[in-house]
């Protein structure tokens, strides 16, 4: 019997460290340019963006790439110098309408403002990555965070005792 096209049990890819170092102000959802084992391997999990980073360009092409991602080889599809297998890292396209390429790239001309990959996930049979408009977070910034946070804990903590 054959598997539905979206199926529950796809996993999703996170960059748990992307909200802790910087603060996002806008997210995007775009596509991204993939090659079959490629895909293969990203059901399977076997994919990391935790040091990838994404680059808009206006020059001399609107482009938008990821770069750093590493997504493992695929194992049945033969071994790595085959030729039926991908790099495991190399820049990958990332897809998403000429406005929003646009306002990327005039965003990250400022400096300390990046594009951050936040979630690689599959929706309706498509990979997406949620990206997100970041401004890198200082010392003192992640503190505060992690004092709110361990606050907030408390605070629900003491609540649920209560009742």
């Amino acid at each position: 019997m054959a598997k539905p096209k979206h199926q529950s049990d796809t996993p999703e890819i996170l960059n748990r460290k992307a909200r802790h170092q910087f603060t996002i102000s806008d997210t995007y959802e775009v596509g991204i340019k993939l090659v079959g084992t490629e895909v293969r391997s990203i059901r399977e999990g076997k994919c990391s963006i935790g040091e990838a980073f994404c680059r808009a360009e206006s020059e001399p092409r609107l482009s938008l790439k990821i770069h750093g991602m590493h997504i493992d080889h695929y194992g049945p599809a033969g071994p790595p110098g085959s030729g039926r297998q991908h790099p495991a890292t190399r820049q990958r396209t990332l897809l998403a309408h000429k406005r929003e390429i646009e306002k990327l790239a005039n965003a990250t001309r400022e400096k300390g403002v990046t594009i951050v990959p936040l979630k690689l996930y599959f929706k309706d049979g498509f990979a997406k990555l949620l990206i997100g408009v970041g401004t890198g977070k200082r010392a003192y910034d992640k503190r505060q965070d992690i004092k709110k946070r361990e606050s907030d804990r408390d605070l629900r903590r003491a609540m649920s005792k209560r009742v």
